[in-house]
This record gives C-alpha cells, structure tokens and sequence, in this order.
C-alpha cells in the first residue's frame, strides 16, 4: 500500500494571510490500522510551500522532488536516507506503543509530526515542532521555555516526562531547530533563489450563487507565483466584507489559488468587483461582477477541491496548526512519539 501524499498539511499550515519570509517545514506522517500489520510512513521537506525531497516507507529513500535540489552534494541524501529510516522505525514502535496506552486499538489511526524554521524577512526566526495524534493538536513546543505544552487532557502524562530531566526533549531538539534548520534553509534559498523569484500572473474568474435564498459572489483566483497575494471585494470602490476565510491553496504545477466570497442580498450585485494585489502585477487587477457570469467558474473550484478531499479520504486525519496566531513557536510530539527528535529525524 502505497503512502498519501500529505499534501494537506501544507492547504492548513500558514495558508491565510499575507507571508513574509521563507519557511522551511518537515512533516511526518505514519498511518496504522492495528491488528492487521499495515504501517505506512511518509517523510516530506517543503521550502515555502514548494515540496522539495520525499520518503516513503515503499522506496526507503529520501530523493530530490525539486529540480534545483539535484545541486546538493551526494552525501547528503545518504544522510538525509539513514536520518529517515531511524526515524520510521522509531516513530511506528513509539506510535504503537502510544496507542496502545490511549485505548487505540481499532480502525485507521494517523500521526503526523511537523517541525521546521521560518526566516523573516527582518533577519529574525522562528521555529516549529509539534505532533497531531488521530486528527488532534496533541502538544506544542514553548521555544521561550522550551518546553512541550499539552493541548489534551491526555498529553499531560507526556509531556511531563518529555520534559523531564530523563528526556528534555525539547532542550535536545533546540541546536536543529534553531541552527542546523535556518542553515539548510539558507543553503536551498540560494540553490532555488531563479524558482523562487519567479513571478506568475493570477488569472480571475468571478461568479454568483443563490442557495437558500442566501446570494453570494466568488472571487476565484488562480496559477499565480509568489503565494503572497491580496483579495478583496468592492462595490462601487468602497471594500466589501468577506464572509468567507480566504485559504491559499496549492496546486499541482507549483502556482496557487484562493477563493474569497461576499455575501450580498440577491438585488444587490451591480456594482461589486473583485481586487487582486500580487507581485507579478504592475497595477491593481479590477475584474467586475456582470450578470452574465456563470456558475463555470464554481465548477473549476469544485473540482479542484474534489480532488484534494480525495487524497483526505484515502489519507489520514489531517489536524489544524494555527501558525502566526500565537506568541510562540509551535511545535509538539506525543508521549513515546515525542521520543523521535528532530535532530535526528
């Protein structure tokens, strides 16, 4: 059984609102049905959304995803290979082990784990680790303390001896996070430095729809490069709440797509227009609601986000990690899970 892309991870961690810096993220994910054997593992690195090397318990090989990731020395995916297999058999022994202490001995359960760092565009840092256990925030990291911060009643018998003098894993995990991370995240900016300064002009479609009596515009915007981006409706130049979070999706060629939608009484229409910022234009892009739009462009979303509800129902239980909300770093493991370190994951 071939692993599923943990794709999803990236459509909810710092997706929303506007971005400035680069970001270098590493997630795990192992996927478990117990009592029939079946363990799946997948290893995925991402440099500011763009996935960059993969491992898979079917091929056991960290391989470059990225073209320009082909300029990093032999010797590092030798290393990047021995850190992945340790890390597989550690994360499905302790994840085992954890599920046999909550009672998790039925159905498809799911562990992932995220770490990384984020380089800001004023010269500071920050850095990420936690673990999501069956579709739930399990703990976080408080890099202030370093120490790891139950988010369940059941994380608490955790990170308790995590952060005991046996384990303080978190204190073991700082010199990676904070060091080693930033490093290999310089190194790749400049390795991808043509890739990421690419810019890509949005497309915009706009439409309407009536459901319930409830009339709403949507504002679909898609295949622009950088994922920076500004949306907003207006109607007759003056802004129009959103009603709806605005969600920066990835997509399959390396560009992104956001939908923002207003709610507006149905006689109502004449007059909005869609605003698009972005750095690929020289000027503010201004398409207007005409009553001839059709439900087309509905239909291109849909299906886009068919597509990537599909990977969620073969998948596993994807949690929400609210980045950039909080006043520390997040990160987190689980009990014998949290035992894997990022250092030598």
């Amino acid at each position: 059984m071939r692993a599923p892309l943990p794709l999803l991870l990236l459509l909810i961690v710092g997706v929303s609102g506007v971005y400035s810096g680069h970001s270098l993220l590493y997630f795990q994910t192992m996927a478990s049905v117990p009592g029939y054997g079946l363990q799946e593992h997948v290893a995925v690195s991402y440099l500011d959304g763009i996935e960059i090397s993969r491992y898979s318990s079917d091929f056991r090989r960290v391989v470059p995803v990225a073209p320009w990731m082909q300029k990093v020395e032999p010797e590092y995916w030798e290393s990047e290979t021995r850190r992945c297999r340790s890390n597989e058999i550690k994360l499905k022994h302790n994840a085992m082990i954890e599920l046999i202490r909550l009672n998790k001995t039925e159905g498809l359960q799911s562990i992932q784990w995220m770490y990384g760092c984020e380089l800001r565009d004023d010269g500071s840092t920050r850095v990420y680790y936690q673990v999501g256990f069956e579709g739930t925030d399990f703990f976080i990291l408080d890099s202030d303390q370093w120490i790891l911060i139950p988010l369940t009643g059941q994380a608490h018998i955790t990170t308790e001896r995590l952060n005991g003098p046996d384990e303080r894993l978190a204190e073991r995990n700082k010199y990676f996070l904070e060091n080693t991370c930033v490093s290999w995240l310089r190194k790749y900016l400049e390795n991808a430095k043509e890739e990421l300064e690419r810019r890509v002009r949005p497309e915009v479609k706009v439409s309407d729809q009536t459901v319930n009596g409830v009339t709403k515009l949507h504002c679909q915007v898609y295949g622009f490069y950088p994922r920076d981006v500004d949306v907003n409706w207006q109607k007759n130049g003056i802004d129009v709440s959103s009603y709806e979070a605005k969600h920066v999706f990835p997509n399959s060629d390396g560009t992104y797509q956001i939908r923002v939608t207003a709610e507006v009484a149905a006689e109502d229409r004449e007059g909005h227009s869609c605003h698009v910022d972005h750095a690929s234009l020289d000027q503010t892009l201004i398409v207007k609601w005409e009553s001839q739009s059709s439900s087309n462009t509905l239909g291109i979303v849909i299906a886009v986000l068919a597509g990537v509800l599909a990977i969620a129902a073969i998948g596993f239980i994807i949690w929400r990690i609210s980045s950039g909300k909080k006043n520390y770093a997040q990160t987190g493991t689980s009990d014998n899970v949290g035992s894997t370190s990022a250092s030598n994951a």
